[in-house]
């Protein structure tokens, strides 16, 4: 059963340039020039809000710099508030009360280190709804990037089935074609002289054209989104077997034991899997010096939780490790791995081929 083999190209990466950040010395002047005009706006006084001002340039920080940033300029902010207090006290006229220098050190320091739990709040605050923001970015790009890629796969799959289509076509369809045109042109030059033997090349020609129709079919049929076309599984299997049988002349023996009604996407792989076979050993198996008839056997039968396919001949048969890269085998393999289940090829040349496949089941399908 051997089968060609179609290359995947692996999905090209994004080359679009990522922008450039800003130089990190901007942000550093241009945080210090703030900071400088919040200290003048402290030193001139006239200005109640230099609390909220040393908030702003914190909270700022966070958009600008990392950790160490952020510690450094908080850090200012608690200076520049502390001598925007020390300047308000002085500047306020106070009743003459004992130890009052010590009182307003006092007091100085517990405003200050209440302005820095207030900071460290406000920073834990904005470092949370910054990292919310960058995980929705990077969600956002992680999606897009997901979709692009599911595009190129959907582009790269359908790009091998057509492929495969016209590697078929090529191989069985073009072949018949060829040999309808000889036995075409065989009877035109025969017609009048031998009449009696071009009519049996007409006949010929006319079995060529039923056998073109029916690859022609069979290939159409592969494009289907549903191929069973809502008929049981087993009776679409049947009609397949039969189709097998009148292209070959060789009845499969076909025994399916099935307790359930399985999920739809388990019966299109199995079904693929079935026509895959059934089309590599009309191609392949039969040997045309063998005395020995081809035998073929299809068994699927369903266990407690999983499904058994097995297809297996006595035709001629291959080398399973040279053939691992053949597109049918490695779509049948492909479907199975999908769906969770283990396929398994046993062949030889000279002593046939055997499939085996097995199919997990979810308990409650059971």
């Amino acid at each position: 059963m051997r089968t060609g083999s179609v290359g995947v190209t692996p999905p090209h990466r994004d080359s679009t340039p990522a922008p450039r950040p800003k130089p990190i010395g901007y942000s550093y002047i241009y945080t210090a020039i703030e900071s400088g005009l919040i200290l003048i706006a402290i030193l001139i006084g006239g200005i109640r809000l230099f609390p909220l001002l040393c908030l702003v340039l914190a909270m700022r920080s966070c958009v600008r710099f990392m950790l160490p940033g952020r510690l450094a300029i908080a850090c200012v902010s608690c200076g520049l508030f502390g001598v925007g207090l020390g300047e308000r006290f002085q500047n306020t006229v106070l009743p003459n009360i004992r130890n009052l220098p010590g009182i307003l050190s006092i007091l100085q320091i517990s405003l200050t280190l209440l302005f820095l739990l207030s900071l460290v709040f406000v920073l834990l605050l904005v470092n949370a709804l910054l990292a919310e923001r960058q995980s929705r970015e990077n969600l956002a790009i992680a999606n897009e990037q997901l979709r692009a890629y599911a595009l190129r796969i959907e582009d790269q799959a359908t790009l091998q089935e057509r492929n495969r289509i016209a590697r078929d076509i090529h191989d069985s369809l073009g072949h018949v074609l060829t040999a309808l045109n000889i036995q075409l042109e065989t009877a035109l030059k025969l017609g009048k002289t031998n009449p009696e033997r071009a009519h049996s090349f007409l006949a010929e020609a006319k079995r060529l054209g039923s056998t073109a129709l029916q690859e022609v079919r069979r290939s159409l049929s592969t494009l289907r989104a549903d191929p069973l076309e809502g008929k049981a599984l087993e009776v679409a299997i049947d009609a397949l077997v039969r189709g097998f049988q009148r292209t070959t002349g060789i009845a499969p023996k076909c025994r399916i034991q099935l307790s359930f009604n399985l999920p739809m996407e388990v019966n299109i792989a199995i079904y693929r899997i079935v026509q895959e076979s059934l089309t590599n050993i009309c191609k392949y198996a039969i040997d045309p010096e063998s005395i020995d008839p081809l035998q073929v056997e299809i068994l699927l039968e369903s266990m407690p939780l999983a499904i058994c396919l097995t297809i297996r001949d006595n035709g001629r048969g291959f080398y399973a490790d040279r053939n691992r890269t053949g597109f049918g085998l490695q779509g049948m393999r492909e479907r199975t791995l999908a769906l969770g289940g283990r396929f398994n090829l046993r062949s030889s040349a000279g002593n046939g081929c055997e499939i085996s496949v097995q199919i997990p089941l979810s308990p409650k399908i059971g």
